[in-house]
């Protein structure tokens, strides 16, 4: 396994930050069938949770959107849709236009024990351990679920910039230097069960799984280094090996670097996607507005794909099914709800 993977995703950040064919600038015609889609969705009466893909049809965007998802499995593992207008638009109507694009997309899988499957981005100033409720940086990590797609109601006042980086290039970029932590890092690594209570019972309190593994020559990095770290002190977890240790530091020190990494800076209207298996990503800290209409607003949405690639039996923990285009991955499925903001109270 410590070898090249030959792999169209095997980019670094310089080249993706001089391409344009993983940016797409919506056309008006574009904007305006989105556009009718929801009206058309709204004179049927239906809510979010009702929702089919047949009630949003877009014929000419739906041509677009299946390029996107290939490019995603297939290309670049990142893909932007440039040019949505919010300006007008009431929060809840974007939130609807969000839902109904990832339906042709694939299914949302729940992102939280609180039932999320439209998340909201924001500095709630909460401090429940989710990065994506502050202000504060992000490390490069995964979302576990095949792609994850981001909408940008409202960007920060600055700061909070976008960070991404190619893991295929990654491996590929140990493979020829330190084939040694290469193989380290298709080992077995301990990882914390962080299944909250009541739905922890039962769960053991730790489970083994690799950071990086493939099928049929297609790779997978579940990179949340910060699991196997809190599982260490665990009963029964043997201590992280100094090879481990410096695969898992190797591993980070390239994701951030500027040569892998390429960043963008959100605009409203951006719709972003992203390929977990192929792909990091992380933010820079930001500021954001005192005025709570002004503040910083993302839509995120995470998604299980049809075109998706069979994964390595050794990720049933986390993805529970492991086959090509199977309903897989998210957290919280035991807690049985389905929740569309984040925090019911949210005032924008």
């Amino acid at each position: 396994m410590n070898t090249v993977i030959d792999d169209p995703c095997d980019w670094r950040g310089a080249a993706m930050g001089s391409a344009t064919d993983w940016i797409h600038s919506l056309t008006p015609d574009e904007i305006d069938e989105i556009e009718r889609a929801a009206a058309h969705a709204h004179s049927l009466g239906k809510t979010i949770d009702t929702l089919t893909m047949e009630d949003f049809p877009l014929p000419n965007v739906g041509v677009r959107l299946s390029h996107l998802k290939e490019s995603l499995e297939n290309q670049y593992g990142l893909y932007v849709l440039r040019g949505f207008p919010t300006e007008g638009k009431s929060v809840d109507d974007l939130r609807y236009i969000f839902w109904g694009i990832g339906l042709h997309l694939g299914t949302a899988v729940c992102q939280s024990y609180k039932g999320d499957f439209l998340g909201d981005v924001r500095d709630f100033g909460t401090s429940d351990g989710r990065l994506y409720n502050t202000n504060a940086a992000g490390g490069f990590h995964v979302d576990t679920c095949d792609v994850v797609g981001l909408f940008v109601v409202r960007p920060a006042k600055s700061g909070g910039l976008s960070r991404i980086a190619s893991t295929v290039a990654i491996h590929n970029e140990i493979a020829r230097t330190r084939p040694d932590l290469l193989e380290v890092l298709y080992q077995p690594f301990c990882w914390k069960t962080t299944i909250p209570a009541p739905f922890s019972a039962g769960h053991p309190p730790y489970f083994q799984q690799p950071l990086f593994s493939r099928v049929a020559n297609k790779l997978s990095c579940l990179w949340l280094p910060v699991k196997i770290n809190l599982a260490q002190g665990l009963e029964g977890v043997p201590h992280l090996t100094d090879k481990q240790r410096e695969a898992i530091d190797l591993v980070t020190q390239l994701a951030e670097s500027e040569e892998f990494a390429v960043s963008m800076m959100f605009e409203a209207g951006d719709m972003q996607f992203v390929n977990n298996h192929v792909c990091v990503h992380g933010r820079t800290a930001f500021e954001d507005y005192t005025d709570e209409a002004r503040k910083r607003h993302l839509f995120r949405l995470w998604l299980s794909v049809p075109n998706s690639r069979e994964l390595d039996v050794s990720l049933k923990p986390t993805y529970g099914e492991v086959g090509a285009g199977q309903v897989r991955g998210g957290i919280g499925r035991e807690c049985g709800l389905r929740k569309y903001r984040t925090y019911e109270a949210l005032v924008d």
